[in-house]
């Protein structure tokens, strides 16, 4: 029987994982109830990637690591996402996951040049989106939580860009019919984005912003959620 696997590329802050769970249990939950096996693989820690055809689909975590820094486990899973895309494996590159397909696909990763990206934001979809199965019931605008300093500066030249706004235009991209990346957080929830911006707050005053602010405009992203339940219902009809 296959297996729909959630790599798992780093933890949350380890204060906040009794109370809110670590990135793969997000990811479960948002993935909802399925006709499928699911496993984790602890890809920081060495677990060995899953192959392709065991795979009915895969789904890379976020990260606290940067992609640049070349970390080897990081670039284990690069290349093996090249095999997962070369397979036609359904995938998904949440954050993290979602800059480690833009480069594995040929594109750039790099700092974002304006800086971080924290917050409830709102996203827009392309035209490109329209019939997308990833993104289908979302609407045209919705909110998403995000946070990240590190983006897909250059798609892939085979990428379809799909959502965006003014200060990243490359929130959604997919290569080939079976692979996409989503630089927000559909697995989120507003006590998570909470969380992480309560833990960031020195790191955001450094850099002029204020954090209060930003907790005010926290409220729930539901219709980035559909993300994951999207996706679910993709892997499922693979299988």
């Amino acid at each position: 029987m296959k297996t729909l696997y959630i790599i798992k590329a780093g933890s949350t802050f380890a204060s906040e994982v009794q109370r809110l769970g670590d990135f793969d249990e997000w990811v479960r939950r948002g993935l909802g109830s399925l006709p499928l096996r699911l496993a984790v693989v602890d890809a920081e820690h060495g677990e060995p990637l899953p192959l392709p055809r065991s795979c009915a689909g895969a789904v890379v975590t976020g990260s606290h690591a940067m992609v640049t820094d070349d970390l080897s486990w990081s670039l284990a899973i690069e290349r093996w996402i090249g095999e997962i895309v070369e397979a036609r494996v359904p995938f998904l590159g949440i954050c993290y996951g979602h800059q480690l397909l833009g480069r594995a696909a040929g594109g750039e990763v790099g700092y974002h040049p304006h800086g971080r990206e924290v917050g409830t934001v709102e996203v827009e979809l392309t035209v490109n989106a329209g019939g997308d199965p990833l993104f289908e019931c979302v609407p045209g605008r919705f909110l998403a939580h995000a946070t990240h300093a590190q983006s897909v500066l250059r798609l892939p030249p085979s990428a379809v860009r799909l959502a965006g706004n003014a200060f990243e235009p490359n929130h959604a991209f997919r290569v080939g019919d079976a692979a996409w990346g989503v630089q927000f957080h559909p697995e989120y929830s507003r006590e998570i984005m909470d969380a992480y911006l309560q833990e960031e707050i020195a790191e955001l005053e450094s850099a002029g912003i204020d954090p209060g602010s930003l907790h005010g405009a926290v409220t729930e992203a539901p219709h980035a959620g559909l993300v994951l339940t999207n996706f679910a219902t993709i892997a499922c009809r693979s299988i």
